[in-house]
């Protein structure tokens, strides 16, 4: 029986990652022919990550094809999963939207405030299109996309394109869990966090290891300086007070949302010392990939996990297992909410915990919303829905209203020297516009 997976995006840096991650359950879910495709921007670093996972593979014994290509159509007929690892613009792109924010003083970062929003707006017409050949060529496949903004791309995919087997997943539940395991000193394995929210804006609201709650233990460590942000987010401590009034586990994202100023003061200072997170990530890139041609490399180098989204392979591949195996587990995915939170729309694409069927996740209910985040939560929600409408219309008035309205502009003046500055850094890559 063939069991294939296509990534898209496979000459990035992650794509070690997800090899591992199918070689480790080779036993439980047996692929037998894995196709990475990129664009021609990206050949050489497909061909070198394409080498290197094939001696990864060679290493391991298992009986799996891997071929690399740049022509997406055909890499597609007979996928059973397509997964989705794209950064368009590459990280250029990323670079521009975390400087010009910061050049006029407001929150420069990937996926959230104005360089989310222009992430947003260049990401989701191309994977729309990318959804548009699924459908036609592998109508069966589910689309498990790690691409960011991952929530916002799931819901625009969900909503708006003809293919409905689309998973979002993020490394952040991830992260949180297993740091959490670390400091409780328990298995990842016994803990479960009931998370309740959204993609980069999800909150902890319960923690149980093996059926005990021990949430409010987790909490008062978390007063103690408990980190669990990946990489990219240096970690700048939550107060008493706010953890003592919410209690809740915020996510390493809500730092840019509920200490704004303390962050943007620390950006600026990285910025105008040592360039920004782009700029890092850059000679990162750099370096691995010089470990990527090493011929007598074998495994995933540990220096990946530098990059602010590793260990995602453990989500995206325990994802696709569990589906293929039906395993009705319970795992933390971007999906529709169908009456998950009680307060949100059914159709709102939103980050909690759900079995894992062979048709899908069934998300689990969690009830109304916790009163101290409602508001922030329905607001998260209502933007993301106008960065969706406009990066769909390419409408100018809708880019600004989106931009405007996220909690990180907010700003009449500032919302249109951004938006005009940012569509002309990026026109190349915003056809719709």
């Amino acid at each position: 029986m063939n069991l294939k997976i296509v990534i898209i995006g496979g000459g990035s840096s992650y794509t070690p990652e997800i090899i591992e991650g199918i070689i480790r359950r080779h036993h439980s879910f047996p692929v037998t022919e894995i196709v990475l495709v990129d664009i021609e921007e990206g050949k050489e670093k497909l061909q070198i990550v394409g080498e290197l996972s094939k001696r990864m593979i060679l290493k391991s014994g298992k009986p799996i094809q891997l071929t690399w290509t740049l022509d997406r159509k055909k890499a597609l007929v007979g996928a059973d999963f397509v997964s989705t690892q794209i950064r368009v613009g590459g990280l250029q792109a990323r670079e521009k939207d975390e400087r010009i924010p910061l050049s006029h003083g407001f929150i420069g970062q990937e996926t959230n405030g104005a360089g989310g929003i222009f992430k947003a707006f260049r990401t989701i017409p191309v994977m729309m299109e990318l959804a548009a050949d699924i459908h036609d060529l592998c109508p069966e496949a589910w689309m498990i996309n790690f691409t960011n903004p991952a929530g916002m791309i799931t819901e625009a995919l969900l909503k708006h394109s003809d293919h409905k087997k689309v998973i979002g997943v993020c490394n952040i539940p991830f992260n949180m869990r297993h740091s959490t395991a670390e400091i409780l000193n328990v298995s990842p394995d016994d803990v479960e966090i009931e998370f309740i929210g959204m993609n980069h804006f999800v909150f902890g609201r319960k923690v149980t290891v093996n059926g005990q709650d021990r949430t409010e233990e987790v909490l008062e460590k978390l007063k103690k300086g408990l980190d669990y942000s990946p990489a990219n987010i240096v970690n700048l401590g939550w107060s008493s007070t706010f953890i003592d009034s919410t209690k809740l586990l915020p996510n390493p994202y809500h730092q840019y949302y509920f200490q704004t100023k303390d962050v943007l003061t620390k950006d600026i200072k990285a910025f105008e010392e040592n360039g920004t997170r782009a700029e890092k990530v850059q000679e990162l890139e750099k370096s691995l990939f010089d470990l990527y041609k090493n011929p007598e490399l074998q495994d995933k180098p540990k220096e990946l996990e530098e990059r602010g989204g590793a260990f995602y392979s453990d989500v995206a591949c325990s994802l696709m297992d569990s589906i293929y195996n039906d395993r009705k587990d319970i795992q933390t995915v971007n999906t529709f909410n169908n009456g998950a939170i009680t307060d949100l729309p059914t159709d709102a694409v939103v980050e909690v915990n759900s079995i894992i069927t062979k048709n899908g996740p069934e998300p689990i209910s969690v009830g109304p919303l916790p009163p101290v985040v409602k508001g922030v939560i329905y607001e998260m929600k209502a933007f993301e829905e106008l960065v969706i409408k406009a990066g769909i219309s390419g409408n100018y008035n809708d880019a600004y209203t989106a931009m405007i309205m996220n909690p990180l502009v907010r700003d009449e003046k500032g919302s249109k020297i951004l938006l005009d500055e940012l569509l002309e850094a990026h026109k190349e890559h915003l056809p719709q516009f």
